[in-house]
């Protein structure tokens, strides 16, 4: 039966009662299509198999067929969890059809989702700011300060590293191999991270210097904000914008992102959410060290 417009959808959704449905789920179904308002056509069918499903499922568990106990929110989440012989694509295109007409049929149970705010990405430095900063750097008055200023700019931008896994670099981890220049990064993600080209003279300088050492300076990788005295005490640097070493981590993300050609290859698959790009490198293996100095930006 085609559904057609507005129109055509509600004397669909009236008669509809296919025989995989029972007639109580049937007639669940049609009341709750019938409180959505106005349908197009296809939309009244999507609904109306979403709620027949589920009364089916709720029905045969004992559950009163009435709009307030079988389109409570709890009931959804368990039918969409964990009803028998569902895909998953199946389960969360019936969860949101089915929150859709329980907010229409029942609003009191669905309030309104609280707006909640999204942090949005640092803004990367522009490549005159990085030249600012390292010449900053260099304007240090004591060759400790220098070195250690030098290695924050280089590893943040030059590698990406912040947090911890910055804390935690030592002179003796950043060595010339596979062709470029690594840096073993250890902690809860162990890896080897290549090092744009343009980096590596001032990074061997101060890793030369630190040479076993915490290479940003301090004792203990585990304290925190082992950064913040290192920045807090570097002297001149007027008309620059703060050294702040989650931009200095964005920074090598964009660069990189351009390097691989991301967003070429991301507007040509017509994906915009980092989540697919997860699902499609899940069963891919990352390359060699070799293969990662060559693919980011770090052969000598």
């Amino acid at each position: 039966m085609n559904a057609g417009g507005p129109a055509g959808a509600d004397g669909y959704v009236a008669g509809w009662g296919p025989p995989s449905v029972s007639p109580a789920a049937a007639a669940f179904a049609r009341q709750a299509a019938a409180g959505c308002g106005p349908l197009g056509g296809e939309r009244a069918k999507n609904l109306l198999w979403a709620a027949g499903k589920l009364a089916d499922w709720a029905i045969g568990m004992g559950l009163e067929p009435a709009p307030q106990v079988l389109l409570h929110p709890s009931l959804v989440e368990r039918f969409a969890a964990h009803g028998p012989g569902l895909s998953g694509p199946a389960r969360r295109t019936l969860r949101t059809n089915l929150r859709f007409i329980g907010r229409r049929v029942v609003p009191q149970l669905w309030p309104a989702d609280a707006p909640l705010p999204r942090e949005r990405a640092k803004v990367p430095y522009t490549p005159a700011q990085i030249a600012g900063l390292l010449a900053l750097a260099d304007a240090q008055p004591t060759t400790g300060r220098r070195m250690r200023a030098a290695a924050l700019v280089c590893l943040g931008a030059g590698a990406g590293l912040a947090g911890a896994d910055l804390r935690a670099v030592r002179g003796t981890d950043i060595a010339a191999r596979s062709g470029g220049v690594v840096v073993q990064v250890h902690g809860a993600r162990p890896r080897a991270v290549p090092v744009l080209a343009r980096y590596h003279g001032r990074l061997a300088e101060s890793a030369a210097w630190a040479g076993s050492r915490l290479i940003t300076g301090g004792r203990d990788p585990a304290r925190r904000n082992l950064t913040t005295p290192l920045i807090s005490r570097l002297a001149g640097g007027s008309g620059l914008p703060p050294l702040e070493a989650s931009r200095l981590r964005m920074t090598w993300l964009r660069d990189c992102a351009e390097l691989l050609g991301l967003a070429t290859f991301m507007h040509a698959a017509g994906i915009t959410c980092s989540q697919r790009l997860g699902d499609i490198i899940a069963g891919l293996e990352p390359g060699s060290e070799a293969d990662a100095v060559r693919l980011l930006g770090g052969a000598r």
